[in-house]
């Protein structure tokens, strides 16, 4: 009785949230506390795919729901990216018969990192891929390897791992495992590779394993790439699904040798959120015909990268989450491989969603040195942290002459809009996001 009253409550509230666009948790907190136990009663779908990671987890997602929709698949899955328990038992509960049933052939879920260990605690997925861990949101989730402790008490001897072989911190999942039900996905060695580390910090400089020095062949960005150490033999596991070709400025890939992919997006992450995606589509029976159609010149569709119009500049924003300094790199790395003259409006005015900090600190993590290059003709910091910025870009090689200083996104928008055609890239976090959206015409 206790279940069917959660499934009523859930139902009732997410009608509701979804006429104020509201409720992706809510409705899932209050039927755990009238059925706390509600996720360990429902009759769930024969494949249970769980994502998480420090980066990645919501495009991963989106590109599996792809794939797995155009196979004839139903799948539910949290699109609105609510993945901590309360979110997954809204998702779970609303797809459910009064009788406990749910929907579908695939559950499919993005879950925080931090609580998956409490989400599958009711149940456990038969695939569990995890992207990356790194430096994220240092004041929630303190170091990447505390981060590994608390995924690791929500990994079940009967789930399938779908690891990131180049991570040395994500392959340690296998040290445990049944390594029958481990698979790897990564990356051969490509051009863009560099053999020495680039970036402000190293966090695999030392072995996971037994803290010996990590060597490495190659870097595909920041520590991850193919490293071996030299005292304990901790290395990069030989991968079942690899990109063994990849041209970033042409946007081409090829995966196992046999299948060529178009790249929308030209980022060294697209690429790996794109392998992770084939690799568990692969895994749960998608022909590589169905898989190749989704994929081939996918633009995702979750607000990681929008392009728009302002006055005569064609813009591009790149969404890269505040507290995660990878994720700026990344994307800096992206605006620093193009051709044409631009501007880079970088934008901090507020820096979580979550929770209200006011630590900077990370700013100093993020390789802003990536902006000297020619074609960044200025560089533009707004936002209620703007001089926190402006201290940072003191410290880096980017000329004084070309950084502009200013509180007001509004003024900064306007200021574009009265100004200049070339092409303009928006570097920031969801969190403000909209605050420039509001301002542009966006395409597509």
């Amino acid at each position: 009785m206790k279940l069917v009253l959660a499934v009523i409550v859930c139902k009732i509230l997410r009608f509701i949230g979804g006429l104020v666009g509201k409720g992706s948790s809510l409705p899932g907190q209050f039927a755990l506390k009238v059925c706390p136990d509600a996720l360990g009663r429902v009759k769930l779908p024969p494949h249970i795919i769980a994502v998480t990671g420090s980066n990645g987890k919501t495009s991963t997602v989106e590109m599996t729901a792809a794939i797995l929709k155009a196979d004839g698949r139903r799948v539910v899955y949290n699109k609105e990216g609510s993945n901590q328990i309360e979110g997954v038992a809204t998702l779970i509960l609303s797809n459910c018969s009064l009788r406990g049933r749910m929907r579908g052939d695939v559950l499919l879920l993005e879950s925080d990192e931090r609580y998956a260990r409490h989400t599958f605690r009711w149940f456990h997925p038969t695939h569990f891929v995890i992207t990356n861990l790194y430096r994220d949101q240092l004041t929630r989730n303190g170091h990447p390897e505390w981060v590994f402790d608390a995924i690791r008490a929500a990994v079940f001897p009967e789930t399938t791992l779908v690891l990131n072989a180049d991570d040395p911190l994500v392959s340690c999942f296998a040290r445990d495992h049944d390594p029958d039900k481990v698979k790897w996905f990564g990356l051969d060695e490509c051009p863009a590779d560099t053999r020495e580390h680039r970036g402000v910090y190293h966090d695999g400089a030392r072995c996971p394993v037994c803290r010996g020095r990590m060597e490495y062949s190659c870097y595909h960005y920041a520590h991850i790439g193919h490293y071996s150490c030299p005292s304990c033999g901790h290395r990069r596991h030989d991968t079942d699904f690899t990109v063994t070709a990849l041209d970033l400025n042409a946007g081409r890939l090829t995966i196992n040798g046999e299948t060529d992919i178009s790249l929308a997006f030209k980022s060294i992450y697209n690429v790996y959120n794109i392998l992770a995606a084939w690799s568990v589509c692969a895994l749960a029976g998608v022909d590589r015909a169905v898989m190749a159609g989704v994929i081939n010149n996918y633009m995702l569709k979750n607000g990681r990268m929008i392009t728009f119009r302002l006055g005569d500049h064609q813009g591009t924003l790149l969404t890269s989450k505040h507290e995660n300094s990878v994720a700026y790199d990344t994307n800096l790395a992206y605006i620093a491989a193009t051709d044409r003259p631009c501007t880079v409006l970088v934008i901090v005015d507020a820096i979580s969603r979550k929770y209200f900090t006011g630590e900077t600190s990370w700013l100093w993590d993020i390789d802003f040195d990536r902006l000297n290059c020619p074609q960044v003709k200025k560089v533009m910091l707004y936002g209620r942290y703007c001089n926190d910025l402006a201290v940072r870009f003191k410290y880096s090689q980017v000329p004084a002459g070309k950084v502009e200083v200013g509180e007001s996104i509004a003024t900064a928008a306007e200021y574009l809009k009265e100004n200049g055609d070339e092409d303009v890239y928006v570097v920031t976090c969801f969190s403000d996001r909209d605050k420039l959206l509001a301002h542009v015409e966006r395409e597509g």
